[in-house]
């Protein structure tokens, strides 16, 4: 019943007045043959069921770095090429494709505008807001990160003027030049409670900030968001690494796809983001993990770009409601099959469409997919690679949605939020907010059981932004229907400027629900009210038999669905929002000593210590001591502020719990308490210091230390220059003839180990998390590189170096110089590898001078000796490695 739009059902209750100024639609008829469908099909495998077309080639389309669609069909691709390590301004744009007649093939096309490295696009309304690196006129070089929007209220086109800023500062300048956007913020939706979300890397920010002057920074990535106009910015999860976009459900569940730690490989990790939840990255996932909410599966390596959660009735069941996640490393479309598991979800990933370095997906509100792929445009772009296609489910009658500007009745427009896909629904909210009208009608949605759940969701989030505090007391009845509790609750504590008016006890009864969705929306919203007489109800959430820290020197589960953690991680984070300090201290008296601990793990106050102190000379119960032993140790520091100047790198130290330290002033206190429970301490229990001093780092020397035997090292030195001299086969032929004869040679993996070995690759990578680490990690290489770009790779080291691999040079304030590869990185200290495997250690104090070369360490030529069918082996083995 849902699948005819407003202006269908009953003409007569609306009157379109089309606009005069529009560009009257001059149908092509020449299909765009880039790329050859027919040949891609085949070789790619796509689904039988679906029609999958090219669209625009890279005449026009060039490196796409990012996609949206409007509601009405109109393509806004974001050109990029200086891709993700390129340095140099002018090579972006936002280029607008038309199917003005809806047949799949595009009629016409203007540049929108130009920016500089876009990064997140998203259309909706006349606006396009766009997220891009900014550039300094004077230098030349890259300033920062913005959030823009453009408008384009005369429909031609192209942007009316200059856009309008709405956030300034997202990234970090010093490595934006430095390095280019390679981890940087990148992807930008809209979810249907009238936020933009935007996928913030794991450069993270300092000092972004929104049209109210409201200033955040970030260390590290996450998912912040905002306010269409610019405003209420706010970090919404943290801990994350190379998120590129956000995929947003009907109900407001947020899916990632990000990386790892590019020194144990480009692992994937599918999270479910959920507010104000700690994920992680890099200081708390391995050795902490009892603090994090965990990724829903590690699913080896890959590099996730693109996202949408797909939730459209005419597309086919097994492809609808869910989460779309593009990855450009495995070249492929998936989607993640959703299995509710309490607050959270259980999954399962599946292959989708195959597309080579799949950028983007978007759908419009008629139901036609787009894809962009940068397909082999390299990391700093191509002017010549890159293109989009258009996807449709087979037999698909594409119904033109209209453009909701111009439906005269209100009403008309409400009634859109009935529609059975979210692109429709989140395009009517967006009119109905600019308009400012609806809200009874609104309402009565809401209020209709009748009604499937998301349109009721999106009804009480349109009621919401549209009544503000008028419409508290409707939403707090709404709170009584089981059904959508939920997202009342969500909705009256979305706001903070409308908090205030907002009474706790809807959310108080709310803990008590059967459902853990409820109970998490209740644990949220009582943290964002901000009345710490709520802490009781908080610290009686029981802490479960899961929060359990891994054994010293071991890594923790953080790729596995913990359902039973949710919730008083969610509570935890509300008794800190709140600064909850005098409860917790009190509950170290009562049964909810656990909670309490927790939450006091992140309070540096005077008070804590104070307390904590006296609760340790107070109790007689050895298990009790060491609890209050282990919280003092983790706030024996601090973070240290992030101002940007200093980045973790691809390799970053995971010991934690923090990165980079300082000490705070009540850090001698602790240090005064430790030393005398030391001094007292039998020699034989002298032992739980040295652990301690080893997982917080408290660097208390007269403690010792826990040695934890690292991997053994036994790569022998290669002579690199005699390998390379030999002559064979392979050193003889061009480029393009070992490729064409690669084609032919299947090769022998066995026989390609061996080799391995021979050629010394094994002095710069390992294939294994239980080596230690060197240059680009190899233990992954076939899940995210095809066979052709393995051997390119191979025989032009140059042509395509790593993300994090550059070669290094270093000199230091003695005048010694290193060159190499950095393995391993903490605030104070590095580890540099060179091209015979030697690794060196260097204070960071003692550098004098640090740059990344344009070059390569892997020399040219270390496999000219090798046959074709040698060469084919070496790329076989290093095929399998996933």
């Amino acid at each position: 019943m849902f699948r005819k739009l407003g202006f269908i059902f009953i003409s007569g209750l609306m009157a379109i007045g089309c606009k005069q100024d529009k560009i009257p639609c001059t149908p092509n008829t020449e299909a765009i043959n880039y790329p050859a469908s027919d040949s891609l099909k085949q070789v790619l495998n796509w689904p039988e069921d679906l029609n999958i077309t090219g669209f625009a080639g890279p005449d026009l389309t060039p490196s796409p770095a990012c996609m949206a669609v409007s509601a009405t069909g109109e393509v806004f691709v974001g050109v990029d090429m200086m891709g993700s390590l390129g340095k140099e301004m002018g090579k972006g744009s936002i280029q607008r494709l038309v199917d003005c007649n809806h047949d799949g093939i595009m009629d016409s096309h203007t540049k929108f505008a130009e920016v500089n490295n876009p990064r997140g696009i998203l259309a909706i309304g006349n606006q396009v807001y766009v997220l891009h690196t900014t550039f300094s006129e004077e230098t030349g070089k890259a300033h920062n990160m913005d959030l823009v929007v453009f408008e384009d209220m005369d429909n031609d086109g192209v942007a009316d003027g200059p856009a309008k800023v709405l956030i300034q500062n997202l990234s970090n300048s010093k490595y934006l030049q430095e390095r280019g956007t390679d981890h940087a913020t990148n992807g930008i939706q809209m979810g249907i409670d009238g936020w933009i979300y935007i996928a913030v890397g794991d450069f993270g920010f300092h000092n972004a900030t929104d049209r109210e002057g409201t200033k955040l920074t970030m260390l590290g990535g996450g998912v912040l968001r905002v306010r269409p106009n610019g405003t209420e910015m706010e970090v919404y999860t943290h801990g994350l690494r190379n998120i590129y976009d956000v995929a947003i459900d009907p109900y407001m569940n947020i899916f990632t796809r990000g990386n790892t730690n590019d020194g144990g490989g480009w692992n994937i990790r599918f999270a479910h983001q959920i507010q104000s939840g700690e994920y992680g990255y890099p200081v708390l996932f391995k050795h902490f993990t009892e603090e994090i909410l965990p990724a829903l599966v590690d699913v080896g390596g890959g590099s996730g770009t693109g996202a949408l959660y797909m939730n459209d009735s005419r597309w086919p069941e097994k492809y609808n409601n869910v989460p779309l996640m593009a990855d450009w490393g495995r070249s492929y479309l998936y989607f993640h099959r959703l299995t509710k598991n309490k607050a959270s979800f259980t999954q399962d990933e599946e292959e989708f469409i195959q597309l080579p370095q799949i950028t983007d997906v978007d759908v419009d509100a008629a139901g036609a997919m787009y894809l962009s792929a940068w397909d082999g445009a390299g990391y700093s772009g191509s002017p010549d690679k890159g293109y989009v296609v258009r996807v449709t489910p087979e037999n698909f009658n594409y119904e033109p949605f209209p453009n909701v500007e111009d439906i005269y009745w209100t009403s008309s427009v409400v009634e859109l939020l009935k529609s059975g896909n979210a692109k429709s629904r989140l395009s009517a909210q967006y009119e109905l907010i600019r308009r400012g009208k609806g809200a009874d009608k609104v309402l009565d949605l809401a209020q209709d059981a009748s009604l499937p759940l998301e349109v009721r969701a999106a009804g009480i989030f349109t009621y919401a932004q549209l009544t503000g505090e008028e419409g508290i007391d409707p939403l707090i009845a709404l709170t009584q229907d089981t059904a959508v509790q939920e997202f009342a609750l969500r909705a009256l504590a979305d706001r903070l400027g409308a908090v205030d008016q907002v009474p706790t006890e809807p959310f108080i009864k709310a803990l008590e629900s059967d459902s853990d969705r409820v109970r998490a929306a209740a644990i949220v919203g009582l943290g964002r009210l901000g009345k710490k007489d709520v802490a009781n109800a908080l610290l009686d959430i029981p802490v479960p038999s899961s929060f359990k820290a891994p054994a010293m020197g071991t890594e923790g589960p953080h790729a596995k669905p913990n359902a039973d953690i949710v919730i008083p991680h969610l509570a935890v984070k509300a008794l800190v929002r709140l600064n909850a300090v005098e409860a917790c201290l009190e509950a170290l008296n009562s049964g909810n000593k656990d909670m309490a601990l927790w939450a006091m793990r992140y309070m540096h106050s005077p008070k804590v210590v104070d307390g904590l102190v006296n609760a340790y000379k107070n109790t007689k119960d050895s298990g009790f001591k060491d609890k209050i032993v282990n919280t003092l140790a983790r706030i024996y520091y601090q973070e240290a502020p992030y101002d940007t100047s200093w980045w973790w790198s691809t390799r970053p130290d995971t010991h934690g719990p923090y990165y980079k330290t300082v000490e705070w002033e009540h850090t001698p206190v602790i240090r005064s308490f430790f030393m005398e429970e030391w001094e007292k301490a039998a020699a034989d229990d002298k032992d739980r210091f040295a652990e301690l001093n080893s997982k917080y780092r408290l660097q208390i020397d007269e403690f010792g230390t826990f040695e934890v035997a690292a991997p053994k090292e036994d790569t022998p030195v290669m002579d690199l220059e005699k390998i390379k001299n030999k002559k064979g086969q392979i050193g003889e032929a061009s480029i393009e003839d070992v490729m064409i004869a690669l084609k032919n040679i299947k090769g022998d993996p066995k026989k390609g180990k061996e080799l391995f070995k021979s050629q010394a690759c094994f002095t710069c990578h390992s294939v294994s998390t239980s080596e230690v680490m060197k240059g680009p990690f190899m233990g992954q290489v076939g899940s995210i590189m095809n066979r052709e770009q393995i051997a390119e790779s191979i025989l032009k080291p140059n042509a395509s170096i790593s993300q994090g691999f550059s070669t290094v040079q270093i000199q230091t304030k003695g005048g010694d110089n290193y060159v190499g590869f950095v393995t391993q990185e903490s605030a104070s200290d590095l580890t540099i590898r060179n091209i015979a495997g030697i690794a060196t250690q260097l204070k960071k104090s003692d550098i004098a001078e640090r740059k990344e070369l344009e070059t390569s360490m892997m020399p040219s030529g270390l496999v000219n000796a090798l046959s074709y069918e040698e060469m084919a082996s070496l790329v076989a083995y290093l095929e399998q490695q996933k």
